[in-house]
């Protein structure tokens, strides 16, 4: 069988292909390099048409993590999809889905643990990058704890996946008014791939890394 063993080969040819396919027109260049990712992280370039965002939210995001900001994700798949080459500041990552805190506080407070270990971002919230890929109800629960604090995450990754309210918690974060810098996929397809390789990108300007 003849086929494509080069990486970088593959990376550059699936990107041109991206970029003919996919209508990017809306985007500015620094946008479309991250929807560019997301959607060769899921093969369909049709995900274009559902992105939404906010107008600062990538250059709010790379400036964060230039500063050393951590990224907060609500599943360990979106943690472990991060690429620890790509970050400016050997960024800190965090999950704490599985913290032994977490079901005892699902239970006081009647949520899903990933909403609930949401509450053990505390005292990293403030000028995160938050990525939330998994679970409608971390992005809910997120919002939740916005209104009870001054604290605010430099940008709000929002692309939980499902049928139960994963295109009404993305609703939620574009239209709230916590004065949040976002990024979401409309509808009901999202998921830790998608989500990572929107961190991925966001990460480094340089599309293809030898």
């Amino acid at each position: 069988m003849r086929y494509e063993k080069d990486g970088n080969a593959i990376y550059r040819e699936s990107f041109a292909t991206i970029r003919r396919e996919a209508d990017l027109d809306r985007f500015d260049a620094d946008t479309a390099q991250v929807v560019v990712r997301m959607i060769h992280a899921c093969g369909q370039v049709d995900l274009a048409a559902d992105v939404a965002h906010s107008p600062d939210v990538v250059r709010r995001a790379r400036a964060a993590l230039r500063n050393g900001a951590p990224i907060l994700c609500d599943a360990t798949m979106v943690a472990t999809g991060v690429t620890r080459s790509r970050l400016p500041q050997d960024n800190e990552v965090l999950c704490l889905l599985r913290d032994e805190r977490v079901p005892a506080l699902a239970a006081q407070l009647g949520t899903t643990r990933s909403a609930a270990a949401l509450e053990l971002w505390a005292d990293r919230l403030d000028g995160a990058v938050v990525a939330v890929g998994n679970a409608p109800t971390a992005l809910f629960h997120l919002l939740e704890m916005l209104e009870r604090t001054t604290a605010r995450p430099a940008a709000v990754i929002g692309i939980p996946v499902g049928f139960v309210g994963a295109v009404e918690s993305k609703v939620a974060l574009a239209e709230s008014d916590l004065g949040l810098d976002w990024l979401v996929v409309h509808g009901r397809r999202g998921g830790s791939a998608i989500t990572a390789a929107a961190l991925n990108a966001l990460a480094t300007e340089q599309e293809i890394l030898a």
